[in-house]
């Protein structure tokens, strides 16, 4: 018996019509939309709205609308039918929920596919669509998917996919180059761009439709915008689909698609609309009406509401505001936080987004019940334990984080180390603060598609209550702030249709990251012989601003603003992302420069040096990784008669140097952080300061602010005291030699060992002085877990980079070791002692820096989610969660990856540690740091790369009567902690994104790369794994590999995908392999032929293996 599916391009023989036949109009209307569209694609489609109707009819609440729905649904059946697709029953009733059952008989559901390239280097060639690229609300559901285009056999085993290649037709083509193409556009921008937008006037339409299409008007709208620009890195890359040019030409088009009438009919009902009731639309089945819509340039986006009706319903609580977040793999899908903190408020598609970027400061107004979105009670709408997609300000690690170029932000992520300990420049608060945070800003998470993956409900109760399954949905009605740098970083092409007046006046600018819109840009602005031979400029970068987006165009409005270079090479792409994220990575100005001591060498004034206390010729020494110049913070410990240690945290005195109110305060607030990128830093202050006047060098004096405490060696405090200071360090020691001593604490340190030493002190002083602070330091970080402090270390790259050429020459997993350790207890004891001190001195001023608890409905998610999977994990609290996961898996030799893998998952939930100013929360309560546990926590430790420090120095100087209280009120002190927080989370991503680009170019030279990799989630047709060797995640596809077949089950409550190799020989059977979370696998990471584009390809079982890996 043949599958429900049909042959491509062989529609199936019409079933006769039944009785429940709707108005000839509009049968008419959807036959013809039926009759040209005979593809896979479609099919997928239509499928995916027979199951969705069956489940979202049972949601739907108000009796009135079931006789409408009703009719509806058996227009769609009825059509659903006569092109093979078995859908549910018509009838006046409401469908009971779905059970497992009905649920994996649905899944049975098979639909032909269009032929997939399973090589390498995908692109916008491949003529691939999928299932779950298709879906209603266009989410890449991935059990959807599976029922979507998976065929069985009588086993129930996928057949192996077809991996002949598929030629497309010219127009086809065609299509893929213009993926935000719309037959309605007219553009206009003020000033320079002005006469550049009088080109798109009434000659838009004939530019924007193609010549001798075989499509009609609404298909043409609707059907031919494809894209082509690659992802932007590869840990994005590497969690979308191999066919993510093609999804985001899908998705890019939903602004025409979704608004036709065919489409809007059915989806409009099911509460997982694409555009809303506020999209386009025009008559349906009415060819001439939709002819003179597009003529007249109807609106794509709706219009801004005006100031005083965005006041007026934030009052009144109608509308939200919040930083939007836009999912880098599913670019379609966008988040701004809740005000209830349970679940993010989603943004469905671009035109409910209305023209906002990433970060962009937006007013949402909610949606009626009835549209929000549905999360799918049987799972089908989720990536069980896939792993998190990132870019968005929730960030995870999506891709391999730096971690040692030089000392970096001791709190990335921010979460649960807050210590500066740094070894990776963001690291050491990251160990701590950012430990027990989300992953790149909120950026990255930007999952919560991927999070809803563990909405299913069990009982019968939660199951009975639709609430459960429902996420507020809304609409971008205002932009308060526009965030977004509107830079991008892309490529250029000419249009396709060569005729069009259009054709003659611009080009088209695609951007590399695909949450950013296409834009016509002007061909004046482009290189003079752009237009002769585009193909010389095929692989080289641009640099595009964004100056307009009309309300009636797909299509921004940009202006080149330069050439970068090749695509691929490392400082272009380097250049590309520091000038999308808004770095200022210029030279200072004379003006700034003009700030800094003009006679050097500089030496410390005797008068100020009368005001300090001087600790000269105590045992002083830093400890930072082995490549840092701007040495921040030094330690101290010496031993007192009574027993007792009297131990120092000494920190640069910067803003001794950076005074408030010069321009060189302007700058270092402007830029609030500097930047570490894997070959180099984009420093916040002049590297005068950076690397000399403030760093705090070997046998040099320097100016410092110190806390200082006498504690037992238990490291109970017995008193503390905070002051001005002047030190002279004795000896710049790596975190290798500080590891050295504490793994040999009987064997003295050879002087040829360590670094040059200061001729006051003797290498045992050292020696005893480290070993001392590490036993102490062991006391406080056991307190700190007993108190209730929790932890998620994740795996970091770390690389070693070529002298002369700059090239990665290896790559490797950065070990936090106990000297990491030392150094982050007594970075975390400065700065919440400094907290404590300014917040008694401005209760209303203090910057203090608080991290919110994690989300309670995907925390609760990701509870069941354990219980399903057997883990027996208590997320009742931060210090609950953190012995959970330390006794959770021992210390096999698997244990760390396993644990790795349950961390990631953890971090999910966390929301990002942020700045604030302790005048506008009128709760204390809110000033907590959860990962920490601590009532008050700030960043005073490293003010020479963190503005945020410089702002609290000046507080604690204050709050000691040895300086000015800063002159900001409440709400400046605020909007400048507003600032560091976004520039924060940019740094963050920049240096990400610049371990992506170095970890592609080390696969590309030194690839193909084999390591031993962990599932750490399943999906219907592919698994996520962290590669062990070298810290990444990676998204395998079955598809992709020789198999007989897959099949993915539920075997209890755990999701398994069962792979069946094909045989290597004609004697040999197919080898079955079983893939459920934490399964250990091999893989090999192998580049792409597109710039900057790895994959990872899962190696075939060993026999002895075979089943049981």
């Amino acid at each position: 018996m043949e599958p429900q599916g049909i042959a491509r391009g062989a529609p199936a023989p019409a079933p006769k019509d039944g009785s429940s036949k709707p108005t000839v109009p509009q049968k008419n209307a959807y036959a013809r939309l039926v009759q040209k569209h005979h593809s896979g694609r479609f099919r997928s489609y239509l499928n995916h709205i027979a199951q969705k109707l069956q489940l979202d009819e049972s949601f739907l609440n108000d009796s009135g609308s079931d006789t409408e729905v009703t009719l509806k649904s058996c227009l769609v059946r009825e059509t659903l039918s006569k092109n093979g697709v078995l859908a549910p029953s018509c009838s006046p009733v409401r469908a009971p929920q779905p059970g497992p059952e009905n649920l994996s008989e649905s899944r049975a559901l098979s639909l032909p596919r269009r032929k997939r390239d399973p090589g390498p280097g995908r692109g916008e060639e491949d003529e691939v669509v999928e299932g779950e690229e298709l879906a209603p609300n266009w989410r890449g559901d991935a059990a959807v998917s599976s029922s979507a285009w998976q065929v069985r056999d009588s086993q129930g085993m996928s057949p192996r996919p077809d991996f002949s290649p598929h030629k497309t037709s010219g127009s086809e083509e065609r299509d893929r180059e213009e993926p935000w193409r719309s037959s309605r556009e007219g553009h206009a921008v003020a000033g320079r761009t002005e006469s550049f937008a009088s080109q798109f006037g009434t000659n838009s339409p004939a530019a924007n439709t193609r010549k001798g299409s075989h499509l009609s008007p609404s298909q043409s709208q609707g059907g031919d915008k494809r894209g082509i620009a690659r992802t932007r890195n590869n840990s994005e890359s590497a969690r979308a689909s191999p066919h993510a040019d093609r999804r985001r030409q899908l998705s890019e088009s939903q602004a025409d698609t979704m608004s036709s009438p065919d489409c809007r009919a059915t989806l409009r009902q099911m509460g997982t609309p694409r555009g809303g009731p506020y999209a386009p639309s025009s008559v349906p089945g009415d060819r001439k009406n939709r002819n003179k819509t597009t003529r007249g340039r109807k609106k794509v986006f709706e219009a801004y509401m005006s100031k005083e009706e965005v006041s007026a319903g934030l009052k009144r609580k109608q509308l939200i505001q919040g930083s939007l977040r836009i999912n880098p793999k599913k670019y379609h899908e966008a988040f701004i936080p809740s005000p209830d903190s349970i679940r993010d408020v989603f943004i469905d598609g671009v035109v409910a987004r209305n023209r906002a970027l990433n970060g962009d400061i937006v007013v949402v107004k909610l949606l009626p019940k009835d549209q929000w979105k549905v999360i799918q009670p049987d799972g089908r709408e989720n990536e069980t334990g896939a792993a998190q997609e990132s870019n968005a300000p929730r960030n995870p690690p999506d891709g391999p984080v730096l971690t040692s170029p030089a000392k970096e932000d001791a709190d990335s992520p921010d979460v649960i180390i807050e210590a500066q300990v740094d070894d990776s420049p963001e690291d050491t608060e990251r160990g701590q603060e950012s430990s027990g945070e989300a992953k790149d800003p909120r950026q990255e998470q930007d999952t919560e598609a991927c999070r809803d993956h563990h909405a299913k409900r069990e009982d019968s109760h939660k199951a009975n209550d639709p609430e459960q399954f429902l996420q507020k949905t809304g609409k971008v009605v205002y932009i308060l702030e526009k965030k977004h740098s509107r830079a991008a970083m892309g490529s250029l092409r000419l249009l396709t249709d060569r005729n069009s007046e259009l054709f003659k006046k611009c080009a088209m600018f695609s951007p590399v990251d695909h949450r950013l819109p296409r834009a016509y840009v002007s061909l004046a602005d482009c290189p003079p012989d752009f237009a002769s031979k585009p193909e010389d400029y095929s692989n080289t970068l641009f640099i595009c601003r964004i100056v307009d987006w009309r309300e009636d165009s797909n299509f921004a409005i940009g202006q080149l603003a330069q050439s970068l270079g090749q695509a691929g090479e490392i400082e272009p792409e380097t250049e590309g992302i520091l000038t999308e994220y808004g770095v200022d990575f210029s030279d200072f100005s004379p003006e700034v420069l003009q700030c800094l001591p003009q006679s050097l060498p500089w030496a410390i004034p005797p008068e100020e040096l009368s005001k300090r206390r001087d600790l000269r010729a105590e045992c002083i020494f830093t400890i930072d990784p082995s490549t840092a110049r701007d040495l921040d913070d030094a330690l101290s410990c010496k031993l007192l008669p009574d027993g007792n240690f009297e131990v120092g945290v000494h920190i640069a005195d910067v803003s001794y140097f950076v005074l408030e109110g010069t321009a060189l305060d302007n700058i270092a607030s402007r830029r609030a952080t500097s930047v570490y990128l894997v070959q180099k830093v984009i420093p916040m202050l002049p590297r005068l300061l950076c690397e000399e006047l403030c760093s705090l060098n070997p046998m040099a004096d320097r100016l410092t602010f110190s806390v200082i405490w006498t504690l037992t060696p238990e490291g109970k405090i017995l008193d503390e005291w905070f002051g001005r200071t002047v030190i002279r360090s004795c000896a710049k020691l790596s975190y290798d030699h500080a590891q050295s001593m504490i793994e040999n604490p009987e064997r003295e340190p050879a002087a040829e060992d360590l670094p040059p030493v200061s001729p006051q002190h003797s290498t045992d002083d050292i020696h005893r002085a480290v070993l001392n602070l590490h036993r102490i330091a062991k006391q406080l970080r056991k307190q700190r877990f007993i108190d209730g402090a929790l932890r998620l270390d994740q795996l970091k790259l770390s690389f070693t980079l070529d002298v002369s050429s700059g090239m990665p020459q290896s790559c490797y997993v950065y070990q936090y070791r106990d000297s990491n350790k030392l150094v982050e207890e007594f970075m975390l004891l400065a700065n919440m002692a400094v907290a404590h001190q300014i917040y008694r001195s401005f209760p209303e001023k203090a910057l203090l820096r608080r991290h919110p608890p994690p989300l309670t409905k995907i925390m609760n998610d990701l509870s069941e989610f354990c219980s399903q999977m057997g883990l027996e994990i208590d997320f009742s609290s931060a210090g609950a969660l953190h012995k959970s996961l330390t006794e959770t898996f021992g210390t096999g030799k698997y244990a760390e990856a396993r644990k790795s893998v349950l961390t990631n998952m953890f971090s999910r939930p966390m929301q990002m540690a942020v700045y604030f100013c302790t005048g506008v929360l009128v709760d204390e309560a809110a000033f907590r740091h959860y990962a920490l546990n601590v009532p008050l926590y700030t960043h005073f430790t490293s003010p020479i790369r963190r503005f945020a420090d410089i702002l609290v120095h000046r507080l604690l100087s204050a709050s000691l009567g040895a300086g000015p209280a800063p002159r900001m009120n409440c709400d400046e002190m605020q909007k400048q902690a507003d600032h560091c927080n976004d520039r924060k989370m940019a740094s963050k991503r920049v240096q990400e994104l610049s371990a992506d680009l170095f970890f592609a170019i080390f696969v590309k030279e030194h690839g193909p790369l084999e390591s031993e990799a962990m599932v750490m989630g399943i999906l219907s047709e592919a698994f996520d794994v962290l590669v062990l060797k070298y810290g990444v995640q990676k998204r395998i596809y079955c598809n992709a590999l020789p198999l007989v077949g897959f099949h993915f089950q539920k075997v209890g409550k755990k999701p398994q995908l069962s792979l069946m190799w094909e045989p290597e020989s004609s004697e040999q059977e197919a080898v079955q392999q079983d893939i459920a979370i934490f399964t250990l696998v091999e893989i090999v990471l192998k580049s792409d032929s597109a710039p900057l584009k790895y994959s990872a390809v899962l190696k075939r079982p060993r026999k002895a293996e075979d089943g049981a890996s």
